[in-house]
């Protein structure tokens, strides 16, 4: 298991990719890997082993409890401190200050962005796709923080050369912060452009403090060998981003 480096002592941040020693094997040659997403017409006990997988690497440094969302590309963030529903809620992002408590974002091709504060006692983990990003779902699971996130990191996402989208995509962005034109580049199609997500998603984290930004230098498309990619192929998997805090007492393994 590989784990972000730079961020607070305690906190572990990381993102599955296709590729893990636990993936079972399957007919459905869309889904082949380590696919952690029911929702995508894969077999329900394969998604539930892979994510009892997950979960006991995680156990190992101390998680006993991960939290899931139903994503739906809103802004709606949920504090998790309380002890979980087993039911998952909907919503795109999570916070808590619990230890021992993963939280757990879906993607391919969006962006999975992570916050913290500087002592670690409090992390964030929010699904990003540009109508997130343009409602504002990093804005959202900022106000939900209890103090201030001072660090972000931005796991793999699609990149600019690889994201063409409308012209009302552009404008959405635009509209609420002119200066982010420059996060857009014309493509040879009429009224399309080249999108840069990660360009976008650093924007808005530095208008509220945050400009300690790791990651943000991968594309899940063109890396098709590591990651899944809904551009790519529809019918695809899903990674997982994740982040907790190690319990105080806990001694890794």
């Amino acid at each position: 298991m590989q784990f972000v480096s730079g961020v607070p002592k305690g906190v572990y941040v990381g993102q599955t990719r296709i590729a893990h020693e636990a993936s079972i094997a399957t007919q459905h040659a869309s889904l082949h890997g380590f696919n952690l997403a029911l929702h995508v017409g894969d077999e329900p006990l394969r998604v539930q082993q892979h994510r009892i997988a997950l979960l006991n690497q995680l156990h190992g440094f101390g998680v006993n409890q991960m939290t899931w969302l139903n994503q739906t590309h809103s802004v709606l963030c949920h504090r998790v401190d309380a002890q979980a529903t087993l039911l998952a809620q909907e919503g795109d992002a999570l916070v808590t200050s619990s230890q021992g408590h993963a939280l757990i974002m879906m993607t391919a091709d969006c962006l999975p962005v992570v916050l913290g504060n500087q002592d670690g006692t409090e992390v964030a983990n929010l699904h990003a796709g540009w109508k997130g990003l343009a409602n504002g779902i990093i804005e959202n699971t900022v106000a939900a923080l209890h103090t201030q996130a001072t660090w972000a990191w931005l796991g793999a996402a699609i990149s600019q050369p690889c994201f063409e989208v409308g012209a009302e995509v552009k404008a959405a962005f635009c509209d609420k912060y002119p200066v982010l034109a420059s996060a857009f580049v014309a493509s040879k199609h009429a009224n399309k452009f080249y999108a840069d997500l990660y360009a976008i998603a650093r924007y808005i984290l530095k208008q509220h403090g945050i400009t300690q930004v790791f990651g943000g230098d991968q594309c899940t498309y063109a890396q098709h060998e590591d990651y899944f990619s809904y551009r790519r192929a529809a019918k695809t998997g899903r990674m997982a981003t994740f982040v907790f805090i190690q319990p105080k007492d806990h001694s890794t393994l």
